[in-house]
């Protein structure tokens, strides 16, 4: 394999590594509903309504990790089939992620509370953030379809990529929460609000360099 190629597979391969500890954490929750494990505080609103929180986890599941070889330029080029085929099951994925997300946080109840907070401390600005996420993945992904169906690719490519960006966050706020976990001194609702926006920031912002540096290479 040729420097090239192994550079063409760096993307992928880094953001299935983004995704596999949400991807894991998800296929462990599947198991405890499916095999009857003990209900408990932090549980129990899954055992009550399961069907959303399956359908976001196999979605996502999809999303992320088949979402990831789109990035593969080796793939665009030499296998378009593959690329177009692939994007009609991942647009379907996405949005059934984004839309069960919004319903989670919307209608699931908070777990265990420690004074007016949740024990997590997720509070209105994380409620908030997470309503924004959710709609603006589920946006970006249909004005990315609608873009592909004029035969805008560049504003394609974008759109989705943004809605990829927002997809992955949960893999991004696995790091992001690192002081969270270090330093329980800092526990909080401003410090929960932002390490779970930096997660979905620190991606959108990636992808904003990665496209502004493509307009910079075409214009020169």
């Amino acid at each position: 394999m040729t420097s090239s190629a192994k550079a063409d597979w760096l993307a992928p391969a880094g953001l299935i590594g983004i995704s596999i500890v949400p991807v894991v954490a998800g296929i462990f929750r599947l198991v405890q509903l499916s095999d009857g494990a003990e209900i408990t505080s932090d549980n129990a609103r899954f055992f009550a309504a399961p069907l959303p929180v399956v359908l976001h986890i196999i979605s996502v599941t999809i999303y992320s990790i088949l979402g990831a070889f789109q990035f593969s330029s080796s793939i665009r080029r030499c296998n378009p089939n593959w690329h177009r085929a692939a994007g009609r099951i991942l647009v379907p994925c996405g949005l059934v992620a984004a839309l069960t997300g919004l319903w989670m946080t919307q209608y699931y109840p908070a777990a265990n509370l420690v004074g007016p907070l949740p024990a997590d401390f997720d509070g209105p600005f994380v409620y908030a953030f997470r309503l924004l996420a959710g709609s603006a993945m589920a946006l970006f992904l249909c004005l990315g379809f609608v873009a592909v169906m004029r035969r805008d690719i560049p504003h394609h490519r974008a759109w989705m990529m943004r809605g990829y960006a927002l997809g992955l966050g949960a893999g991004t706020q696995v790091f992001t929460h690192l002081p969270w976990f270090l330093f329980p001194s800092i526990h909080g609702e401003l410090a929960r609000t932002l390490f779970m926006g930096a997660g979905w920031a620190i991606n959108l912002a990636v992808v904003e360099w990665i496209l502004l540096r493509e307009r910079r290479s075409r214009s020169s």
